[in-house]
């Protein structure tokens, strides 16, 4: 395992860390608390020692897990969290101070921390990026010492742009891969000039980058890869990365063709995203312990040749960009 220092916050973590969204099994098939505990524990026995979760994964049974298994292991293992996404309707209003200093205390309770190590607004509206009373609750919590960083997840750059106008704001968890790459121009240089971690969710398209997925793939009906395809349930950008899946296929196709005879290309998508040093860590999920060891045999692989980097670039710049760098 590589580390990288999370921005101001100066903590040292794993390139590749875990998020926890679909920790406990596969989306949408309910959550079992032992294979969660097995692929948390693999992780960290392999070297992650940064972990994400959120209050509403699982209905809160995933920072259940993640606490239970953090507070049974010898070693030093930072927890982020994320709080806002409770709130009913989701929007600008619900955001009170109040509101979201009681969900970082159900947060402690949830994980038996005594502290978050980071606490990160879960993707709000845009709204709430202009409303500094939000922002500085959470210094109030810090003074408490209930958490000891904050964050944002985003969904656009221009809400990481405003976020990190904010001194107390240490990281920005967003959205960037191989079928995503806005971020990298801007908002990077923007964040590394701040000293802000950049924290990369969704970096395989919601598994599309894994090349595992055919035409005639299906997904369980409470899988947001089934429902939320045009955004009903919560921004279209979560699932595949934003990208329409067949026209994604096909962009797939054109990778598979520069690593001829792999069937994972997982370990070349966290590649090509560990190429830029303004990242911090990248947080792919796992449902099987299978799959945290896929993420994690990128350091078994010779690095990414400047060729294949910039050919991959070239599939985006074909196939994707025309579609989504607009848009996030």
């Amino acid at each position: 395992m590589n580390y990288r220092v999370l921005g101001k916050t100066n903590l040292k973590i794993s390139e590749i860390s875990l998020g926890t969204w679909q920790v406990g099994g596969k989306w949408g098939s309910g959550f079992d608390d032992k294979n969660a505990e097995t692929i948390i524990n693999t992780a960290i026995d392999n070297g992650v020692n940064f972990i994400d979760t959120a209050d509403v994964y699982e209905n809160g049974m995933s920072e259940k897990a993640v606490g239970r298994v953090v507070r049974s292991r010898p070693e030093e293992v930072f927890v982020a969290s994320k709080c806002g996404r409770r709130i009913q309707p989701h929007v600008n209003e619900g955001y009170q101070p109040d509101v979201l200093q009681k969900f970082v205390e159900d947060s402690l309770k949830r994980t038996g921390l005594e502290a978050l190590d980071l606490i990160q607004l879960h993707c709000p509206p845009t709204e709430v990026y202009y409303r500094p009373e939000i922002f500085e609750r959470f210094d109030k919590l810090k003074e408490q010492g209930k958490i000891k960083n904050l964050g944002v997840s985003v969904e656009k750059v221009e809400e990481g742009l405003k976020a990190i106008e904010y001194p107390n704001v240490s990281t920005v968890q967003i959205i960037f891969n191989v079928f995503r790459q806005r971020p990298k121009e801007l908002f990077f240089k923007e964040a590394a000039r701040r000293n802000i971690g950049i924290i990369v969710r969704v970096p395989l398209a919601s598994g599309l980058l894994t090349g595992k997925f055919h035409s005639g793939t299906t997904f369980d009906t409470g899988d947001h890869r089934y429902f939320n395809r045009d955004g009903k349930a919560f921004d279209k950008g979560e699932t595949f990365a934003g990208i329409d899946f067949e026209k994604g296929l096909k962009a797939v196709d054109e990778l598979k063709k520069l690593f001829p005879g792999e069937q994972n290309l997982a370990p070349y998508a966290l590649q090509w995203i560990l190429k830029f040093d303004e990242v911090s860590c990248v947080i792919p999920g796992a449902s099987s312990v299978e799959q945290v060891k896929s993420n994690l045999s990128i350091f078994d692989l010779p690095p990414l040749s400047p060729e294949k980097f910039e050919a991959m670039n070239a599939i985006y710049e074909k196939y994707i960009k025309p579609d989504v760098h607009h848009r996030w």
